[in-house]
């Protein structure tokens, strides 16, 4: 198992960038300066951070760097943005003088008093927006709520004891913040927070680099906040900020402060004035996330020597720099470096890794995201531990296999599938069977309509051609490992209770248009329409003499009246089953004007 947490281990090859982008903050000739990391959701920006902190330069006794790690998420709904930030930068500072000189020291106790000052500032300001019809909470909320309804006429007791209340608790809850004789305006703390800001650093001789994460993660105003927050250290002297978020969900926050669209000049003006240099984490390729797989395999293996997968991290990591002119390293050379006899698992894991890593870098449900590939290594393992507990025979490439079809063809695919491996008599259906015997150009035909949208084409192309295969393996046993994600009721095969009340109903009918039928039949849920017609279509398979008209017949075909999408499903079936020798009583129906006609919709 894999823990979802950033690290400082570069499985990624990350390295690089983190040395240029280190290379930048440490650099006083660009200060000061400030980097933003973008990357989508799980993309591994922490994880960069983390490595751009390693490659900033050794303190020296003329240089010395001071690093704030700011997690702006831990801060969302207690504690104001801004005075926060400035309390971990102030802080950090404070450790550091008290190391260095104890004036300096005391020097720095004063950046406290400021943040105070500021911290109540905002407070303040928050009660005055209040006032002015924006939404703010606590005591402040309280008051502005009175003293506006005084305002309005309403002079009542209860809102006279709200303010007198609220007043009451303001003074307790500022207490200490700030003394009667530091009257400043909020211009004047700041110039004065700046510049002794300023005389801090100059006399620790040191360089402030401020790494901020999960902004992302924020609701708009915090995130605004925070972002104000940085101006008060922008154009001052060795000071640099990296910002690790998801750039569009910036985006999205200043559209939402400046009630405007994300693609608005002002939001790009805004964020190109607070982000100097954009940096966005390098997207994953077919060869990274083999190296990546590769490098997880082996870390989580017990048998193996964690120096031995730094070794291995090494050389998969030089040969993506030359990725351009030369051949991926391959499985066996990589298990090589790894033990000169590689345990049966892991090389298992490896051919499995290199066989996976073209659907994990391609597919549009994964596009080559870490976290989500860890995701699905995980539930891999869950299930393959579980088969271990019910010592149920499976293989973990085929458990991989189907885990990997549930992430990218979303659950209503899932569902078919699962249910026609429970409807098939020897655990595989037929349809699986033909696609992976047809040619890739045949493939649509042979799969089931669910699945023949054009986005999923090309990833079950892929798919069906990925080991191992499924013809000759039951998959039944698989389906229980599986019921985190896709629930399975009996022999109904995942159909809700409704659809299954339907299904019993049209097995039973005698007539293709009985009234009683085509009402029940438009009771079924739309995601569950196939799911029924796969139902019938799993009794009719128990008929052998198609001269004669089966049972079950009269409700597959009132289902493929009813819906247009069930048609083409039946009809497939039926060409199969009969061996393309049409009864007479089929003739009709397959006919180019009947209910089955090719090409219906």
């Amino acid at each position: 198992m894999w823990s979802d947490v950033e690290t400082r281990q570069d499985f990624l090859n990350y390295a690089e960038l983190a040395e240029v982008v280190a290379e930048l903050l440490s650099n006083p000739a660009m200060l000061p300066l400030s980097v933003g990391v973008s990357g989508n959701w799980g993309t591994g920006k922490s994880s960069m951070l983390n490595l751009v902190e390693d490659n900033l330069p050794e303190d020296t006794e003329d240089r010395k760097f001071i690093v704030v790690r700011f997690d702006a998420w831990l801060y969302q709904g207690y504690d104001d943005a801004r005075a926060a930030l400035l309390e971990a930068i102030a802080s950090e500072l404070v450790d550091e003088a008290k190391k260095k000189d104890d004036n300096l020291w005391w020097k720095t106790k004063s950046l406290f008093k400021r943040v105070d000052k500021l911290r109540f500032l905002g407070l303040v300001g928050e009660a005055g927006a209040a006032m002015a019809g924006f939404p703010t909470f606590g005591f402040i909320s309280k008051a502005a709520n009175a003293a506006s309804r005084i305002a309005q006429g309403d002079r009542s007791a209860d809102n006279l004891e709200d303010l007198k209340e609220a007043g009451k608790e303001v003074k307790e809850k500022t207490d200490g913040l700030i003394k009667p004789e530091e009257e400043a305006t909020p211009p004047q703390e700041i110039k004065a927070f700046r510049t002794e800001f300023g005389e801090v650093l100059e006399g620790l001789k040191a360089t402030l680099v401020v790494f901020i994460d999960n902004l992302d993660r924020c609701l708009p105003p915090q995130t605004i906040h925070t972002l104000e927050a940085l101006r008060l250290f922008l154009f001052m002297k060795n000071t640099a900020f990296c910002i690790a978020a998801d750039e569009d969900m910036i985006r999205h926050s200043v559209s939402k402060h400046f009630e405007t669209t994300k693609t608005d000049h002002l939001v790009t003006d805004y964020l190109d004035k607070l982000i100097q240099i954009p940096v966005r984490v390098p997207k994953l390729g077919v060869q990274e996330i083999r190296s990546y797989l590769f490098l997880l395999f082996a870390s989580a293996h017990t048998g193996i020597d964690k120096a031995k997968v730094d070794d291995l991290q090494e050389q998969l990591n030089d040969h993506l720099r030359e990725a351009w002119g030369n051949e991926p390293m391959s499985v066996r050379n990589a298990l090589s470096v790894l033990s000169p006899d590689p345990p049966d698992d892991l090389a298992s894991a490896f051919d499995m890794a290199d066989r996976m890593s073209p659907l994990l870098a391609n597919s549009s449900a994964i596009n080559g995201n870490p976290r989500i590939i860890k995701r699905i290594l995980n539930t891999v393992r869950i299930r393959t531990k579980l088969a271990k507990i019910r010592r149920v025979s499976v293989e973990e490439t085929l458990i991989a296999k189907l885990a990997l079809f549930e992430r990218c063809m979303g659950e209503a695919a899932s569902i078919h599938l699962y249910s026609a491996i429970q409807a098939a008599p020897d655990g595989c259906p037929d349809f699986l069977k033909a696609m992976e015997a047809a040619d890739m150009g045949e493939l649509s035909g042979a799969s089931p309509t669910i699945w023949q949208d054009k986005e999923h084409q090309t990833f079950l192309a892929d798919w069906i051609g990925l080991q191992p295969k499924i013809t000759g393996h039951d998959l039944r046993p698989t389906l229980q490992l599986s019921r985190d994600t896709v629930a399975l009721v009996g022999r109904r095969r995942g159909l809700s209770e409704a659809a299954a009340e339907v299904l019993k109903v049209l097995s039973a009918a005698e007539r293709a248009n009985s009234p009683v039928g085509v009402e029940e039949a438009k009771k079924i849920p739309p995601g569950e329409r196939q799911l029924v017609m796969d139902a019938l279509i799993s009794e009719l398979r128990s008929h052998s003499d198609w001269a004669n008209r089966p049972a079950k017949w009269p409700g597959a075909l009132l289902l493929a009246n009813q819906y247009a999408a069930c048609a083409p499903v039946l009809r497939a079936f039926v060409l199969q089953a009969t061996g393309g020798n049409i009864p007479v009583w089929l003739k009709a129906t397959l006919a180019a004007d009947g209910p089955l006609a090719e090409g219906r919709r």
